[in-house]
């Protein structure tokens, strides 16, 4: 079953752009025409997300939002607004919308903010309702991860989470805010490797009226949008070095300074930094600054990856199918040979890898068992001859090749989606399936 996706606009054209851009893309899509139309539909049918106009007839997009969190708490709200009311979206982020996107609005942007939204604001792992806030920790190596994040949570210090694609770096990062005295403050979430760099200055520090040809409002940033609470930077590593000294003085100062302004605005917003690259290394080579990188790291935490902590894969699934039961609609259990294959596997994709296989596995299975042969091509034994080894190059070659497949069949081709399912720049992307000789 495909997600489903309300879309609230009093104007048809819109939503009639909406409805093909994103049926076109897999999802499956409602229309309302006012709030109250979308209250009766909410009201009988499942929806994954709502994308809703902030400017409706009657009840505006602020008040849908509010009926949303109290009748539907969990179910994700985008806001579609113009520069003129930018500010409402700004607060309707802090009302506890997902995000917003501005109009006019480029179908990729609209339909990475969906995906996003669905599957947990992007979060690398599953989200799982509890005690760990997030974070399943059946495994010792886990168990320090937390501990970790409980000693640094409540003080104003910068973290820098690392580890390899697809571990979990921001579910981690959201139990650090969840655990904090900002917990009831935004938790903004930014990815610098999914933002061009012309256009990362402003989404982190905002843009003045007038600064380019076409910005005819103020537009704050995300820097502000995060006041008071905590502002996630995602693939930290990949921030171009002219944008390094503004956020270091950020961090060092309080202060920031709007594209095309010189007016200094302070802010109160903790900043917790994630990145799968080895930023020691990058400072050696030049690429990054050495004082910013000692500004971010001064509390690092490290998440192991999932072949470390095997002791980890059986809650991990579980808790994956459950989420997916809610999210499609379909229950499926797992056989025990199949949780041994689990286990036996090196899921160099780590936790989003997981998520993936047994998604598709779930679309596969009958009468709500998974086998092997419901796997695919997902994990595999190891391979005959010398001792089970194959050459590492290979290896990596093998599993990174598959995992750009299957995000390319899971977004419907759709190469910005899929890079932002990965971890990695679209032009990392684009490298990668040029070099590994992929037919996409």
């Amino acid at each position: 079953m495909s997600s489903t996706v309300l879309v609230v606009d009093d104007e048809p054209r819109i939503r009639r752009i909406v409805e093909m851009a994103l049926g076109d893309r897999g999802y499956r899509i409602l229309t309302a025409a006012s709030a109250e139309e979308a209250d009766d539909l909410l009201a009988r049918e499942r929806v994954d997300t709502v994308v809703t106009d902030l400017q409706l007839p009657g009840r505006s997009g602020l008040d849908l939002l509010a009926a949303v969190r109290r009748d539907h708490p969990g179910l994700p709200v985008i806001l579609i607004t113009a520069f003129g009311t930018v500010e409402s979206a700004v607060e309707a982020l802090k009302a506890g919308a997902f995000d917003y996107v501005l109009k006019p609005f480029g179908v990729d942007e609209l339909e990475a903010l969906v995906a996003r939204a669905i599957e947990g604001g992007g979060a690398s792992a599953v989200a799982v309702p509890g005690p760990a806030d997030g974070v399943v920790a059946e495994s010792a190596e886990m168990r320090r991860v937390l501990t970790l994040v409980d000693q640094v949570a409540d003080a104003p210090t910068t973290v820098l989470v690392t580890g390899e694609t697809g571990v979990g770096k921001e579910v981690v990062a959201r139990r650090v805010h969840a655990r904090s005295r900002r917990r009831d403050r935004p938790f903004v979430a930014v990815n610098c490797a999914a933002i061009p760099g012309e256009l990362l200055e402003a989404e982190l520090f905002g843009v003045q009226r007038g600064a380019y040809t076409g910005a005819v409002k103020d537009r704050p940033g995300k820097f502000e949008v995060a006041d008071g609470g905590t502002l996630f930077l995602d693939e930290i590593g990949d921030m171009p070095a002219a944008l390094q000294p503004k956020l270091l003085r950020v961090l060092q100062e309080g202060v920031l300074e709007r594209l095309g302004s010189t007016t200094p605005r302070a802010v109160d917003v903790r900043v917790v930094a994630a990145t799968h690259q080895d930023l020691a290394a990058e400072v050696r080579s030049g690429t990054f600054r050495e004082d910013l990188y000692y500004r971010i790291a001064v509390f690092p935490i490290v998440v192991p990856p999932l072949r470390e902590r095997p002791a980890d894969i059986d809650a991990l699934a579980d808790a994956i199918l459950r989420e997916l039961e809610t999210r499609l609609g379909i229950g499926a259990r797992l056989d025990p040979a199949v949780r041994e294959r689990l286990r036996a596997h090196a899921w160099p994709g780590n936790v989003r890898e997981l998520r993936n296989v047994l998604e598709r596995a779930v679309l596969l299975s009958e009468d709500g068992r998974i086998r092997h042969v419901d796997l695919g091509a997902g994990p595999s034994a190891a391979p005959e001859g010398g001792g089970g080894v194959e050459p590492l190059s290979a290896t990596v070659a093998r599993a990174e090749s598959a995992a750009i497949l299957r995000a390319l069949e899971r977004t419907g081709g759709s190469k910005a989606r899929a890079a932002d399912l990965l971890g990695v720049s679209v032009r990392t992307l684009f490298y990668k399936i040029e070099k590994l000789g992929l037919d996409v």
